[in-house]
C-alpha cells in the first residue's frame, strides 16, 4: 500500500537501478550497456559527456555556426564519445578497459570528420571530387564507424540495412569515390551521413533530451505516479490505471518505450500483479503505455522532430495536430484496462492509504512549471523553438531550488543531468546518421520512383492497399531499427509513395511516425512489451499480443486521418473537432469492448465482431459513419441489458 504521507516510490535513474532491473535493462535496451569507468577516467568520461551536452545547446541557443562546418565537428564529437561510452561486445563489465582496437577507431571516426570540417566547402564545389582518394578514405572510415558504433548501441538490424543499400548504390554507380562522398557529405537536404537528421539532432533534439534530463533531476517522475494514484488508484483495478496515466506521461519525458517500461514498471507492473491482474496484462499495459509516451505532446520523441522538418511545418505544428491522436490512443488502454478490472471484479487501492489530490497539487505541483512554461512557450510561438526549450531548462533548476524535499538541487546533480542527456543523445544522433546513407542511396538511384511504380502496380490504385504496404514495412524495419532511424528510411521511402497515391503530405509523414513507434509492441520482437514481460514473469509472445490488443487505436487511427485527415485537424471547423472527439471516444470503448470481450456483461464472438465494427464505424469521421456506429453500440447494450434481465446471477460488480 502507498502512504500519501510519504513519497511514492518512482522510477530510479538510469545507472541506480536495482541489479535485477539494470540487467532487464541491459537485456533489452542496448542504449543501456555502457563501459564501466571509475576515479579518474569516470570523471574525464563524464566531464566530457557534459561538455558536450553544454556545447551543443550553446550552438543550438547563442551561435549559429556554418552547418558545413558544424556538423562533421558535431557527428565527430558523437563518435569520440561512442567509443568511450559503448564497449565492443555486451555485458563486458571490465573496469576502465578501452582495447587499442577502439583507440584507432576512435581516432579514425575523428580524422574522417576532422578532413570534412576542413574541406567541405571545398567539397561542395563541383567537380572537386572526382578521384579525391582523400575523399573516399575519410568518407569511408567516417560511415564505417557510424556503422560500427550503431551495431553496438542499437543492433546489427539497422548496420545490415544500411549496408545492403550502401552495396546497391555502389553497384548502380559504377563510381565508389562519388558514391562514398555523397553519401558522406551530400548537398542533398536529407541525403547522406551528414544530412538534415543529424542536423535536427544538433539543433533541436540534444535540447529536449537535456530538457528531459533536467526534468528528471525535479523528481517529476515520482509526483506523476503520486498524482495518478491520487486520481484513479482507489477506481476499480486502480494500479493499471495508474500505470496508464503515469506512464504516459514518464515515456513523454523519457522519449524511450524500453527505458520507461523498465523504469517506470518497476514500481507499476508489481502494483498491477498485486491487485489481481495477469502478468501478461500487467506488462503490456506498462509496454503499450510506454510506448506511446513517444506520441504525448509537449517532448513526443526524437522522430517528432524529424517529422516537422521533413513535411517543411513548425515543431508546435506537428504538436497541435498530435494532441487527438495522443488522447486517442491512451483513452483505448484505460478504457481496456478499466474493463478487463470489471471483468475480473478488481478493486481500487484503498482511498486512506493514496495520496490526497489538493493537499499533493500544493506541495509538489512547483515540479510541473517547467513543462507548462514549455507548452505556452511553444504552443504560443513566443520565441524560437531552442530558446523555449533553454528557458525551460533554466526553468527546472530554478524548480530544483524550490524543492523542499528528496530532490534537493545541487552542483553534482546538475553534472549529472548534463551527463545523462549527453549519453542518451548519442544513440539517437548516430541512428540518424548511418539512416542517412540509405536516404542517400534512395535519392541517389532513383528507386522512389521505380518503387512508386511497383506498388501503382501491385495495389492497382487502392489506396487501403498501399497503406497496409507501407504499415508492413514500417513494422518489420520497426523490429530492429530505432524509431528516428525507422522514420528516416520510412519517410524517404514510403511516403513518396503515400503522397503519389493521393495521402496529404503531414497525414502521410503521421502515418508512418505512428507504425515506427508501435513496432516496438508487434511481436514476434516486440522490444517494449519484451521488457515488461521480464519484469511481470510473464511469457513474452502473450504480453506482446496483449500489448498489441491494448495499444488497437495506434493501429486504427492512422489509417483514418490518412484517409480522413480532419483528426489531425486538418480541412476541418471546430464543430466538426467536438463531433469527432465524441464519437471517436464513444467508438474506442466499442472497439476496446470487443476486444475485452466484456462490455455491460461478457460478451459472445458475434456481439464482440459487431461492436468492434460499431467502435471503427464511430471513430471514423463522417455523419453516416457516427449514425451506423451508434445503431450497432445501441444494439449492442440493448442485447447485453436483455442477457443480463434474464441471468442477473452473471453480472459482474467490481
Amino acid at each position: 500500500m502507498l502512504n500519501h504521507q510519504e513519497p511514492t516510490p518512482c522510477p530510479p535513474e538510469e545507472g541506480n537501478l536495482p541489479e535485477d532491473v539494470q540487467s532487464i535493462m541491459e537485456r533489452y535496451d542496448r542504449d543501456a550497456n555502457i563501459r564501466i569507468w571509475t576515479g579518474g577516467p569516470r570523471r574525464i568520461v563524464r566531464g566530457a559527456l557534459a561538455l558536450f551536452s553544454v556545447l551543443t545547446v550553446l550552438f543550438s541557443v547563442l551561435f549559429s555556426p556554418h552547418m558545413q562546418v558544424w556538423m562533421p565537428v558535431f557527428l565527430g564529437l558523437c563518435v569520440l564519445l561512442g567509443f568511450l561510452v559503448f564497449p565492443h561486445k555486451r555485458n563486458l563489465k571490465r573496469v576502465n578497459y578501452l582495447p587499442w582496437f577502439d583507440v584507432l577507431l576512435m581516432l579514425a571516426g575523428a580524422c574522417s570528420f576532422l578532413y570534412f570540417t576542413v574541406q567541405g566547402e571545398q567539397l561542395l564545389e563541383l567537380g572537386s571530387i572526382g578521384g579525391d582518394w582523400g575523399v573516399l578514405l575519410a568518407g569511408a572510415a567516417g560511415i564505417l564507424t557510424v556503422a560500427e558504433l550503431c551495431r553496438r548501441s542499437m543492433g546489427l538490424p539497422i548496420v545490415c540495412i544500411a549496408a545492403a543499400f550502401l552495396i546497391y548504390a555502389m553497384i548502380w554507380s559504377g563510381a565508389p569515390i562519388q558514391t562514398i562522398q555523397e553519401l558522406f557529405f551530400s548537398g542533398g537536404e536529407w541525403a547522406g551521413v551528414l544530412g538534415s537528421p543529424v542536423r535536427v539532432c544538433a539543433e533541436y533534439v540534444v535540447l529536449f533530451i537535456v530538457f528531459g534530463a533536467f526534468l528528471e533531476m525535479t523528481g517529476i517522475s515520482s509526483f506523476f505516479i503520486q498524482m495518478s494514484n491520487a486520481v484513479t488508484g482507489g477506481a476499480s483495478g486502480g494500479p493499471a490505471k495508474v500505470a496508464v496515466i503515469a506512464s504516459a506521461l514518464c515515456g513523454m519525458v523519457s522519449g524511450s518505450s524500453v527505458g520507461n517500461t523498465v523504469t517506470t514498471g518497476s514500481v507499476t507492473i508489481p502494483m498491477m500483479k498485486k491487485a489481481g491482474y495477469r502478468g501478461e496484462f500487467a506488462g503490456a499495459v506498462e509496454a503499450a503505455a510506454s510506448t506511446g509516451g513517444q506520441l504525448m505532446p509537449p517532448i513526443m520523441g526524437a522522430a517528432a522532430f524529424l517529422l516537422a522538418d521533413a513535411a517543411g511545418v513548425p515543431y508546435s505544428d506537428v504538436l497541435r495536430r498530435a494532441v487527438i491522436p495522443a488522447l486517442l490512443y491512451f483513452a483505448g488502454i484505460f478504457i481496456a484496462v478499466h474493463l478487463e478490472a470489471r471483468k475480473l471484479k478488481l478493486r481500487g487501492v484503498s482511498r486512506d492509504s493514496l495520496p490526497q489530490f489538493w493537499p499533493l497539487l500544493r506541495r509538489r505541483g512547483y515540479v510541473l512549471l517547467p513543462l507548462l512554461l514549455l507548452i505556452v512557450l511553444v504552443a504560443g510561438d513566443l520565441c524560437r523553438l531552442e530558446h523555449a526549450v533553454l528557458i525551460s531548462t533554466l526553468a527546472t533548476v530554478a524548480v530544483g531550488l524550490l524543492n523542499r524535499e528528496d530532490h534537493i538541487i545541487t552542483w553534482g546533480k546538475l553534472l549529472d543531468a548534463l551527463v545523462t542527456g549527453g549519453r542518451n543523445a548519442l544513440s539517437t544522433i548516430l541512428a540518424c546518421g548511418l539512416s542517412g546513407v540509405v536516404v542517400g542511396v534512395v535519392s541517389m538511384t532513383g528507386l522512389v520512383q521505380q518503387l512508386i511504380d511497383l506498388v501503382g502496380t501491385i495495389s492497382n490504385g487502392s489506396m487501403i492497399a498501399v497503406l497496409v504496404f507501407t504499415m508492413l514495412c514500417c513494422i518489420l524495419l520497426g523490429m530492429g531499427v530505432p524509431t528516428t532511424a525507422n522514420f528516416c528510411i520510412m519517410a524517404a521511402i514510403c511516403v513518396p509513395v503515400l503522397i503519389h497515391m493521393g495521402a496529404g503530405t503531414l497525414p502521410a509523414y503521421f502515418f508512418v511516425f505512428y507504425f515506427g513507434i508501435v513496432a516496438d509492441l508487434t511481436p514476434p520482437v516486440a522490444i517494449a512489451a519484451s521488457a515488461g514481460a521480464a519484469i511481470a514473469g510473464s511469457r513474452p509472445l502473450y504480453t506482446a499480443l496483449n500489448a498489441t490488443r491494448l495499444a488497437i487505436v495506434g493501429f486504427i487511427v492512422p489509417y483514418i486521418f490518412v484517409l480522413s485527415p480532419s483528426m489531425l485537424l486538418l480541412e476541418t471547423t471546430p464543430l466538426d473537432v467536438l463531433q469527432l472527439l465524441i464519437s471517436s471516444m464513444f467508438g474506442i470503448f466499442g472497439v476496446a469492448a470487443g476486444l475485452e470481450g466484456y462490455f455491460i456483461r461478457p460478451m459472445n464472438w458475434a456481439l464482440r465482431l459487431l461492436s468492434v465494427l460499431g467502435g471503427i464505424s464511430l471513430i471514423y469521421p463522417g455523419t453516416m459513419t457516427d449514425i451506423m456506429g451508434i445503431v450497432i453500440i445501441v444494439v449492442v447494450f440493448s442485447i447485453q441489458t436483455l442477457q443480463n434481465s434474464r441471468d442477473p446471477e452473471s453480472l459482474s460488480s467490481p
